[in-house]
């Protein structure tokens, strides 16, 4: 899953950077509204933290912008705590949740881990898929009741995957979710990683549809 993070303070933006990086995220910054609103305008995002009180371009109107040229990805924004009336214009703009400063980053990564599950349709932090439990608190992902170990770059696709089961997953479209923009993105690797997670789930759970993708079901299910 790859997440935007628009945030002018530089010591605060690495460290938003690190911790999503290190929960499993692909991450994109921005250090002012300009670079924020052309990145969330170009980038597909699975969600976005986005400063209010950013250079060249407010967040509000970086928000506005976004929404009035229909980007729908989930948008947290980061407010001062006593600035109410900037919740109340970010929620009018277009956002779905915010974060006041100063704040816990465990509780950044909890209300992105919510925006994304919601925003995927998942009520709970569990994701299921048949005998694949994959628990987005902690990251431990289960076969059976038994812990699969997955590499950094198996455990973004799986996710993806479980995020988005049943529906079919372009190539490219897991490329743009798994790999931050200044990764050397290379579409062969795609195809490593997901003959690794078949051997290490079930064999048939993810199925390749010529020419359109990938899709992940339950076994003995097809999409």
């Amino acid at each position: 899953m790859r997440v935007l993070v628009v945030e002018d303070e530089p010591d605060l933006r690495r460290q938003i950077h690190r911790a999503l990086s290190e929960a499993g995220y692909s991450v994109d910054e921005a250090p002012d509204g300009e670079e924020g609103e052309y990145l969330g305008d170009t980038e597909p995002y699975d969600a976005v933290v986005l400063d209010l009180g950013l250079p060249k371009v407010d967040g509000i109107t970086v928000l506005n912008h976004w929404r009035q040229a229909g980007r729908d990805m989930p948008v947290l924004i980061l407010t001062a705590r006593d600035s109410w009336n900037e919740k109340v214009a970010g929620f009018d703009a277009g956002a779905d949740d915010y974060l006041t400063k100063p704040f816990h980053m465990e509780e950044l990564l909890a209300r992105v881990r919510a925006l994304i599950r919601r925003t995927a349709g998942h009520a709970t932090p569990i994701l299921e898929c048949g005998p694949v439990n994959l628990d987005t608190r902690s990251g431990k992902v289960t076969l059976d009741g038994s812990t699969v170990s997955l590499t950094a770059h198996e455990f973004k696709v799986l996710t993806y995957f479980m995020h988005h089961q049943g529906r079919v997953v372009s190539q490219t479209e897991l490329i743009e979710h798994i790999y931050d923009q200044d990764f050397d993105r290379d579409s062969n690797t795609i195809e490593v990683f997901i003959a690794r997670l078949r051997k290490k789930l079930a064999p048939d759970m993810i199925k390749t549809h010529r020419g359109r993708g990938y899709s992940m079901n339950p076994p003995g299910e097809s999409s």
